[in-house]
């Protein structure tokens, strides 16, 4: 692990012109995932949905992040709040999936909690210890930015701030705070959570991998990169002149913008496409080196696209999905070759995203030196 944390500081050093890709042990080493589990994924903000998937007060929904299961849910004062999905009993999890509640009740001895976490009752509980202020259930940090929900296990991580101002000037026109959810789905992809967020983000691939579901509209001659910044970078996937429009979206949206996907990662979990009518986001819940769960959103604006063309866009996103599952689960398995060693990456409009996830990597990793040292 060491000798992988040494190259990823000395590939992320080399000239803007001569850019190269991590080996293939980055992306298989269970021993550098566990690394990354304790230290860059710990302390990230982590995409874990959209706000109106829960638009009432005890609408609710759980997720794996690392090892810490959570609720998501609504509050009865219209707050959302990321709560410990672990009784303060005997740590029974309370809910599963998703739904509205106006109770938590444990299914082991029935401790109920408020939708605020707070513990409203436990049955024959009368020792003197005990204590139901002391027994509420810990809120994790959290943060609503461009109504995506993002949570952080590190309780002292700071919000997305001005660094982020250059990403928010790119999405405002397309108003992404307003978009609906009209589709979630999860599902398992055999893969490192890190080859997912490099192939989101490079135009590349697009005509290769995706001839007819994506060459079409964002042919990969057509890629730019766009605006990048400390935790977060940006492409945009224009379409070729003369194409049907995809739809109107918001009425400030020039004629460019219309005519183009603007994708973008927030580091280190998080990717997402957002075009005129519609919005996709991926959230990656890493769980081994070789194992991901995917939740994918899709979003539209207002009512652009009637129900017969969002079954269309379901339906196409699920074959790029698909396309693209299979061909990182195909790699995985290879980059465990001796032979998967560091190979050149293109150029800035087409592998300059992976760049800019390579350098903030070795930022981050840099960040943690002094626990490696006292690890060591």
């Amino acid at each position: 692990m060491r000798d992988l944390r040494t190259t990823l500081q000395e590939l992320a050093a080399l000239p803007a012109d001569r850019p190269m890709g991590m080996p293939g042990a980055f992306y298989t080493s269970q021993q550098q995932f566990e690394w990354e589990k304790a230290t860059v994924l710990r302390q990230g903000w982590h995409c874990l949905g959209r706000a109106d998937e829960i638009p009432e007060p005890g609408d609710f929904f759980t997720v794996q992040l690392l090892d810490e299961p959570l609720i998501v849910v609504r509050g009865d004062d219209d707050q959302i709040r990321i709560l410990a999905n672990v009784c303060r009993h005997r740590g029974m999890p309370l809910a599963e999936g998703r739904g509205n509640v106006k109770r938590f009740i444990c299914s082991y001895h029935a401790w109920m909690y408020g939708r605020d976490g707070a513990l409203l009752r436990a049955a024959r509980m009368e020792n003197a210890g005990f204590d139901a202020k002391a027994c509420r259930l810990h809120g994790h940090n959290m943060q609503i930015w461009q109504g995506f929900i993002y949570c952080s296990l590190d309780a002292d991580a700071a919000p997305f701030g001005s660094e982020s101002d250059p990403l928010d000037s790119l999405l405002a026109p397309y108003e992404t705070e307003s978009f609906r959810v009209v589709h979630t789905a999860e599902e398992n992809w055999h893969t490192n959570w890190k080859c997912l967020v490099e192939n989101f983000m490079e135009g590349y691939h697009l005509s290769v991998v995706h001839p007819q579901t994506l060459h079409g509209y964002t042919p990969t001659g057509l890629a730019k990169k766009s605006v990048s910044g400390p935790g977060y970078t940006s492409y945009c996937a224009n379409y070729p002149d003369g194409i049907e429009s995809r739809g109107l979206g918001a009425p400030g949206l020039t004629s460019d913008e219309r005519q183009r996907s603007s994708l973008f990662a927030r580091f280190p979990t998080q990717v997402a496409s957002q075009a005129a009518s519609l919005l996709v986001s991926i959230s990656i819940f890493p769980l081994a080196a070789d194992l991901i769960r995917v939740k994918w959103t899709m979003s539209t604006y207002g009512d652009d696209l009637d129900a017969e063309t969002i079954q269309a866009r379901v339906k196409l996103w699920e074959e790029v999905n698909r396309e693209d599952r299979e061909k990182l689960e195909r790699m995985q398995l290879a980059l465990k070759s001796q032979h998967a060693q560091t190979g050149p990456l293109a150029g800035e409009d087409y592998e300059g995203t992976i760049r800019d996830f390579q350098i903030w990597l070795a930022q981050q990793d840099a960040s943690f030196e002094p626990a490696a040292q006292a690890a060591e």
